[in-house]
């Protein structure tokens, strides 16, 4: 079976898991069921079609569940394409007493506007030259990153911190911290080091438009920042962010006509399969 082979069987592989553990939930572990909302709550269930919570509970249950997927998901394309891939990675190294009190200095001021002066905007070229040019005696430092790829292709080492494509500010912040941190372990442990968004709802790089992210990075402009296809080129070659895109929507096709019919018991509308991953 060829590389692109295997990796698009990864991909399905991995989607069809996630999917199958939540059909088992919210039909069989954990089913919606009309008598016990109505008994804890009354009120709604007087007000509010059954549907409409039948929905939140399998929401809730989906959006558990996916916790994870995007670092799995990486993972077994990162294996194809680097041949070494570990999720939860931790890296251990030494940071200068300066270099660690530079990041703060440097979070610090990204989050806190002074009183009269302009809005300091990120930009993470000139922030980790700053970082770099400190001193001081080396304190022991680990970073548990998302995913970790020690390249056989490049003989490079990359680190990712990755989020859904709607992160919010303190998440984003922490994810900051840990990359400057890894930047700054000397000797170094790593070549590379990014914060990733797994897809990008608003299209191009140029138009993505979500503003809390924006406090911690240039979002258009940082080379420490991938968004959609260039994450997924990066970690799986080429063709990776296209195949992604392809196993997820022909398997949307076929998990939502059971969703329609297993979970909420009605036959699925003649468009249901319009809103498709692009």
């Amino acid at each position: 079976m060829s590389q692109n082979k295997n990796r698009n069987k990864a991909i399905k592989e991995v989607i069809t898991e996630l999917m199958d553990r939540i059909m088992e939930r919210v039909l069989i572990k954990d089913p919606f069921i009309k008598e016990k909302h109505h008994a804890s709550k009354p009120l709604y269930a007087s007000l509010v079609p059954d549907e409409i919570f039948k929905g939140s509970h399998f929401e809730r249950k989906f959006t558990t569940s996916f916790g994870g997927v995007w670092e799995k998901l990486a993972q077994v394309v990162a294996i194809e394409e680097h041949k070494h891939c570990q999720k939860g990675h931790t890296i251990t190294g030494e940071v200068g007493a300066e270099r660690l009190r530079r990041i703060q200095e440097v979070l610090n001021r990204l989050e806190h506007k002074k009183k009269g002066v302009a809005k300091i905007k990120p930009h993470w070229d000139s922030e980790l030259k700053y970082i770099l040019e400190g001193r001081g005696k080396g304190v022991p430092t680990s970073v548990v990153c998302d995913i970790f790829i020690d390249s056989q292709k490049t003989d490079e080492k990359y680190a990712f911190e990755i989020k859904a494509p709607l992160p919010n500010s303190d998440q984003t912040k922490v994810s900051k911290e840990k990359l400057l941190k890894l930047m700054a372990m000397d000797p170094p442990q790593v070549d590379y080091v990014y914060f990733a968004l797994a897809y990008n709802p608003y299209g191009k790089k140029a138009d993505y438009n979500w503003s809390f992210p924006f406090r911690w990075f240039d979002m258009h402009n940082d080379s420490s920042v991938l968004i959609g296809d260039e994450f997924w080129e990066l970690v799986g070659g080429e063709g990776s962010y296209q195949a992604f895109i392809r196993e997820v929507n022909l398997l949307g096709r076929e998990y939502k006509e059971r969703i329609y019919r297993e979970f909420l018991g009605i036959e699925p509308p003649l468009n249901s399969d319009e809103d498709i991953l692009r």
